[in-house]
């Protein structure tokens, strides 16, 4: 009988082990779904409830049906489900995080009610730092009113490459020099601070050098890219939030695997070499960079060993390819079983996500 007794205690002690290692994995997720509302018994509503989900992004455009919006369709919508999103979670406190970066890339557009013409980095890096400041303060306000708690940005690339389309040609810059870039990203900063939301300096460890677009396949910085492209994530090191990793590969950085799969680049680059122990978000893993060269089972493992802590799944980019919240947390589940993960890398991450969100 004691024996039948000490047993059940056992599985049931593992059982809880399990659990809480299962809302770890939960924990560093950020999904994008398809929906304007997120009511009690939707699916989103029980992922984040079941998984302890960490976040959530949004997009307005709908890559299923363009005539209906994705998540944003107008101001009170949005309001709505942001409360509906933190209602579903334990801690009220979900991230729920938007691209806000001003000029071509804003969410909060004006057809839905929003102000939408925030101008893109490089004609703020031509303001005063009062006109910098307002403008960004009244985006932050804007993000504020709407429950929007987590704005990845700021792009702290270099516009050192006239030919990069996707930085320098969109103007997302803020200008060549790593001191200037990193004095208008803290205006950036400071300002959504000031208004409870967090940022996200990308994209680590620079893009601003190269030729190609991650979403759409492999990238090779190697022979463009600059040391001086890290300097902002130096300078910033202490203020930043988060800091997203892209997915370009980088030969002199490491010579298997693009940033964001890579421990010489997260860890021991950005975190050892930069002195930043703070979250490290990937960019979409489902872009054509990652997707095109990895399945889902080595992507997660790369990921996680690389020492990521939020792994993002915009399910955006491809209406064929949505990946389930249950399908990612039982694959971390089974490379931790498997001993592919570390559960130490599990709580690490989550230890680290948790002092994010005490900052909210």
């Amino acid at each position: 009988m004691c024996f039948i007794l000490l047993v059940g205690i056992g599985s049931s002690a593992n059982e809880m082990k399990e659990r809480k290692l299962s809302q770890m994995a939960g924990a560093m997720l950020m999904v994008g779904f398809h929906g304007t509302s997120a009511v009690k018994g939707s699916q989103i509503c029980e992922d984040i409830r079941r998984y302890a989900l960490g976040g959530v992004i949004l997009f307005d455009f709908n890559p299923v049906d363009k005539n209906k919006p994705k998540n944003i369709a107008n101001r009170a919508q949005l309001a709505k489900l942001t409360k509906e999103l933190q209602a579903c979670s334990s801690d009220g406190k979900l991230l729920i995080a938007v691209d806000q970066e001003g000029g071509r890339v804003q969410r909060l557009k004006s057809r839905y009610g929003f102000y939408g013409q925030y101008p893109k980095a490089s004609d703020v890096s031509t303001m005063s730092s009062s006109e910098a400041k307002s403008t960004y303060e009244k985006m932050a306000k804007e993000l504020q009113s709407v429950g929007v708690n987590f704005n990845l940005a700021p792009v702290v690339d270099l516009s050192i490459n006239p030919q990069n389309h996707v930085i320098n040609g969109l103007g997302r810059s803020f200008g060549q020099d790593p001191k200037k870039v990193a004095a208008c990203s803290l205006l950036f900063i400071d300002a959504m601070h000031r208004y409870g939301v967090l940022t996200s300096l990308k994209h680590f460890p620079g893009h601003g050098s190269s030729l190609g677009d991650t979403h759409k396949g492999f990238v090779d910085v190697t022979d463009l890219w600059q040391p001086e492209e890290l300097e902002p994530y130096r300078l910033l090191s202490k203020k930043a939030d988060s800091v997203m990793v892209a997915h370009v590969f980088n030969k002199k950085l490491d010579a298997k695997y693009p940033a964001s799969l890579s421990y010489e680049t997260v860890t021991k680059k950005l975190r050892w070499h930069l002195g930043y122990h703070g979250v490290v978000i990937t960019d979409d893993l489902q872009m054509g960079a990652i997707s095109q060269n990895y399945d889902l089972k080595n992507t997660l493992q790369l990921a996680i060993n690389a020492g990521n802590d939020i792994l993002l799944f915009g399910n955006q980019l491809d209406p064929t390819k949505r990946v389930r919240t249950k399908e990612l947390v039982d694959t971390i589940m089974a490379l931790v079983k498997s001993r592919e993960i570390k559960e130490e890398s599990l709580i690490k991450a989550y230890e680290r996500i948790q002092r994010l969100k005490e900052k909210l």
